[in-house]
């Protein structure tokens, strides 16, 4: 199982980025998807997190400046980012939780490469 992260770039304060993660290869059934972030040297956080029922969760800090969706069909998620701001700047990782292989395997999780956001004028 691999997850493909990408969309990250360099945006300007106030613009919008949408990152996607697509999970490949022998899945079975994921659980929770979801986006992370971390600056450099700081602790990872999480940002948005989605159930396989499409219930959202959102960090207090970007709670109505992002969003979360999945598409199940193609085992991706997207992070909608609107009115970026500088402390947005970090690597964004994707998770999938959960993820069975096949019916009564052990279940893992698994986590995408990263790609960079940058919000700077």
């Amino acid at each position: 199982v691999q997850l493909q992260a990408s969309g990250g770039g360099l945006v300007q304060p106030g613009g919008s980025l949408t990152l996607s993660c697509a999970a490949s290869g022998s899945i079975y059934s994921i659980g929770d998807m979801g986006w992370y972030r971390q600056v450099l040297g700081k602790q990872y956080e999480l940002v948005a997190i989605i159930t396989a029922a499409k219930n959202k969760n959102y960090a207090a800090s970007v709670k109505g400046r992002f969003t979360i969706s999945r598409d199940n069909a193609k085992n991706t998620i997207y992070l909608q980012m609107n009115d970026l701001k500088p402390e947005d700047t970090a690597v964004y990782y994707c998770k999938a939780g959960t993820v069975e292989t096949g019916p009564g395997v052990e279940p893992y999780d698994y986590w995408g490469q990263g790609t960079l956001v940058t919000v700077s004028s």
